[in-house]
Order: structure tokens, then sequence, then C-alpha cells
């Protein structure tokens, strides 16, 4: 017969064995589960649309499966219609997950000026459809091109009376999207944490809103908000994730691993977000492919430190 001393000894160590095996399964299941790397394609604005089939190309050969697209110079879809582009993306081993519009029609920030192409001149874009504007029109187009997420890339948020049209836009979108079969995200940037009248316009977006999140995890490390803690308020919200880096600074998007952002801490909370997919994201950068061989490379080392 065990001694009660020796019983309470194996029955600890029994449980405490248990345990580690809980979590190890818990945690081996849950990698092996996580949704393969993606790429927001605005990373490569100023050279995808001299070659959108190479673009795509070179983008898969170095190791991500899923895209997310967003405006371009071309116009469309990259110069193409949401199926043609569809297409395309499935040609070459992808699998278009989302696509960024905007919310009202474009306008730069005061004092700003368009940033300049490969050419050295003022980039010009196309006449962009916006969700105030063509909201029934951009919906239809992602339903056509059979994504999952239809994501408004930004709105003026500006003054009381910008959020209360937001509010509208956003809330009629998301209703356009649910009835077309889709679904519907809010990405921010860090003015969404910069009080207008006393009231952060990322709380009415949360409060006012069903719409679900995207987070871009450099723009909200620049806000000073902890993304785990968005996460544990909102828990399930966030399904959509913008993975990017910053600089020391807090001024420069950066490659994955390269600047401040906790990655290692944020993916370890994924499953309390929600997130289904997320996308690599470096804003203008010097040179796009080898911005995302980094980021890659990086994010497998905090893979590796987590699993």
């Amino acid at each position: 017969m065990l001694k009660r001393r020796d019983f309470l000894k194996t029955t600890g160590m029994a449980a405490l064995s248990g345990l580690a095996v809980s979590k190890a399964v818990a945690s081996g299941s849950f990698w092996e589960t996580m949704p393969p790397a993606g790429v927001q394609l605005y990373t490569f604005f100023n050279v995808i649309d001299a070659d959108v089939p190479g673009t795509l190309q070179k983008i898969a050969d170095i190791g991500y499966k899923n895209i997310e697209s967003a405006f371009s110079k071309k116009g469309g879809y990259y110069g193409m219609t949401p199926k043609a582009f569809a297409a395309l993306v499935k040609d070459k081993g992808l699998s278009w997950k989302s696509h960024h519009v905007l919310g009202a029609p474009f306008q730069l920030p005061p004092g700003r000026k368009m940033p300049n192409g490969p050419d050295g001149k003022p980039i010009v874009i196309p006449p962009m459809k916006n969700l105030r504007d063509n909201m029934q029109e951009l919906v239809d187009e992602a339903a056509e091109g059979g994504i999952p997420y239809l994501v408004c890339a930004s709105i003026p948020l500006n003054t009381t009376e910008e959020i209360k049209s937001a509010m509208n836009t956003l809330n009629k979108t998301d209703e356009a999207c649910k009835k077309a079969g889709i679904q519907f995200a809010y990405h921010n940037h860090y003015t969404e944490f910069k009080p207008v009248d006393g009231v952060l316009p990322y709380d009415i977006i949360l409060k006012e809103t069903p719409v679900a999140l995207e987070l871009d995890l450099a723009w909200v490390t620049k806000a000073g908000v902890n993304p785990v803690t968005l996460f544990e308020q909102n828990p399930g919200r966030y399904k959509l994730w913008h993975v990017k880096d910053i600089d020391k600074d807090l001024k420069q998007p950066q490659p994955v691993g390269t600047g401040v952002v906790n990655f290692k801490n944020i993916f370890e909370h994924a499953k309390t977000s929600g997130m289904q997919y997320y996308f690599v994201e470096h804003d203008n950068p010097a040179d796009p492919f080898a911005s995302i061989t980094t980021s890659m490379q990086n994010l497998k080392k905090i893979w590796g430190s987590i699993a």
C-alpha cells in the first residue's frame, strides 16, 4: 500500500506530467492548424503593375500561400476583372483571401504629396472606387472574385461628423457583405487611437459597428496600444492581421523581426483574437522581395520559439 506521502508525490507528478502533455498537445495542434503566411500586395505597389504574373510567382516561390490585394496603378484588380485576377492567383498556387478598398474618396493628407515611382516622377493613379459612393459595386466585385473578406483600408475619422458618416458607411457595407456571403472588416492605422472630441474613433468602431477587425500590428504599436489587450477585450473579433514591424522611433515600417513589435507574444494569443488569416506587409520598401524573404525567415524563428 502506498503511504500518503508517496501517494501525493506520485499523483502530483502525474498531474504535472498531464498538464505538460496537454499544453504540448494544445500548442502543437494550434500551430499545425495555423493559416499559412500571406502577403498584402501593397508591399509591391511600385513594382507589381509592371509584371503581375511574375510578381505573384516570386511571392509563391518565397513560400507565401495567401494574398490580400489592394489598389493598383492599373486600376481594377491589377488591370483585370475579379474573376481573371482570381484565376491568375490560383494558377500561381496562391489563395486570394481579402481585398482592400477605400471607405471614402481618396485625398492626400494636408501638406502631403504623392510619392515618386521608380522613374522618379510622382505616382499617378486612376480614380479609385470607394465604399461611400460605390459600396454595392465593390461588394459585388469581391463576391465575383470569390474572396472571403472585403476590408475597408481607411476612412476619414478626423471630426465628429466624419466619424458619424464613417459608421453609417461601415454598417451599410457590413449588411451588404453579409447578403453577398462574404465578410467585412476594418483595417486600422494609428490615427484611430487619437481622441476626437474626447473619444477615440477606434472605441466608436468597436461599439457602434459589428464589423470584423484587421489589426495592423505596426500601427497599433505606434499608437502605444497592446494588441493582446485588444484581443482580450474583444475576443474573436480580430479575424485578420497585418504582420508588419516598425523601427524603434515608431516611424518607418520594417520587415518582420527587425523592429520593436513583440510578435512572439502576439502570436501566442492568436486563438483569443480569432485570427483566420494574416498578411505580411511593408509600406514602400526599397526591395519588397528582400523584405518579405526576411519576414518569412523571422516568422519561422518566432514559430519555432513558441511551438
